[in-house]
């Protein structure tokens, strides 16, 4: 076994671990807030999300690519790195407040304001973290993580379960953002070295927002892409449906969109060192895609078949509809989560460009049919446009691929 399929191995096992864990304690989080809140409550803390990770992706600078990428110490861009990201954040922060009166209005849910001007805190408070964490996904240091991420979200769900208890408000789902965060903050510059300092040079400043613009590009575009539906159902049907469709898309997604997120995070690092050796590269990534193959179709297919009783047993009879939309749905994460695992290897070998371009088709598909189906068939013509999307990606994503090894 080679040195970085060994390490690879071990790393997914890691993060493989925390996301079961986080995954079973946000499954038992989403199980006992579904009894406390109703599905409306849901939905408009899903529209304070909206907002605040449009402004997140507008905002993107690319840094921890551009960190992770970098063949040399990242020790010399911390400091600008943390300039770069606190401004962001108040920015962030600055821009909810603003505009949250506008975001109440066009969703018309006007006794919101206050929630979603608090979820302004979040970004803020992020902005503050110490760039130097990516080393752990850097420098393959995946047992850290695990052992660092457990800790902040179990003290996110704690939080947002506690509070929620209390108030039976979605406040408590945006407390636990901000303890999460704050908490956060406080480990990175504990237990991560180098501590950034208000110190910076322009140069190495403007090198960062170059080689991320197309991590920005591709951003906006992923945003519009992933909530595109939201957005449209939010709008036309109301919080009621977005927080049935948002529950449905969690359950039907999940399991397997983590799938490529873990193994995105631990390959990304290990493609950027072998990227060079196009052998390497190319029998690495073709392990990576039928391992996340096999474990998303089996995954899909439990996923698919879940007993329409024993949902409503879990999450009680008010999220009886969200049933309805599991299906087309489960069919589009497993596209999604096999699809997923090429955008660590366009981005070990700088070709962001490639993402921008399979997430504008996917959202060119998306934007063209979200609304027709939407007010046609509700929450189902939703779930059957995103479907749509995800499957009209798939020539194009294999191309890339192709011109990815032949160029190399």
């Amino acid at each position: 076994m080679s040195g970085y399929f060994r390490q690879t191995i071990i790393g997914l096992s890691w993060m493989s671990a925390f996301r079961i864990f986080s995954r079973l304690v946000a499954f038992i989080r989403v199980v006992v807030l579904a009894r406390l809140l109703a599905p409306s409550e849901f939905g408009i803390f899903g529209i304070a999300s909206i907002s605040l990770a449009l402004l997140e992706i507008l905002t993107e600078t690319g840094i921890n690519v551009f960190l992770v990428q970098e063949k040399g110490k990242i020790e010399k861009y911390v400091n600008d790195a943390w300039l770069i990201s606190i401004i962001r954040g108040v920015l962030i922060a600055a821009f909810i407040m603003l505009f949250s009166p506008f975001v109440v209005t066009f969703f018309k849910i006007p006794e919101s304001i206050g929630l979603i001007s608090l979820i302004g805190i979040v970004p803020l408070i992020r902005g503050f973290i110490n760039p130097a964490e990516v080393k752990f996904q850097k420098e393959l240091q995946f047992s850290k993580e695990f052992y660092f991420r457990t800790v902040i979200f179990s003290l996110d769900s704690l939080v947002a379960i506690v509070v929620s208890l209390i108030t039976h408000n979605a406040i408590g789902l945006v407390l636990g953002l901000i303890a999460g965060a704050t908490l956060e903050v406080i480990l990175s510059f504990i237990l991560i070295k180098p501590v950034p300092v208000l110190i910076f040079d322009w140069r190495k400043i403007n090198r960062i927002f170059h080689k991320g613009k197309w991590v920005t590009f591709y951003g906006i575009l992923n945003y519009a892409a992933s909530e595109g539906d939201n957005i449209t159902i939010g709008k036309i049907l109301g919080p009621g449906f977005l927080g049935i469709y948002q529950m449905g898309y969690t359950i039907a997604t999940l399991p397997i969109s983590e799938i490529a997120d873990v193994t995105n995070k631990v390959t990304f690092p290990v493609y950027s060192k072998i990227s060079q050796d196009v052998e390497r590269l190319k029998k690495g990534f073709i392990k990576t895609l039928s391992l996340v193959s096999i474990v998303s179709i089996l995954l899909g297919t439990a996923i698919f078949f879940f007993p329409r009783e024993l949902f409503i047993l879990l999450f009680s009879e008010k999220w009886a509809d969200t049933v309805t939309v599991l299906k087309p749905l489960v069919i589009y994460g497993i596209i999604r989560g096999i699809s997923g695992t090429t955008s660590s290897l366009f981005l070990s070998v700088g070709k962001q460009k490639y993402i921008a371009g399979m997430t504008f088709l996917r959202l060119t598909v998306l934007a063209a049919t979200i609304l027709p189906f939407t007010v046609t068939y509700g929450i189902m013509g939703a779930s059957y446009s995103v479907l749509l999307s995800g499957i009209i990606e798939i020539p194009l994503i294999v191309r890339y691929v192709w011109l990815v090894f032949k160029t190399k």
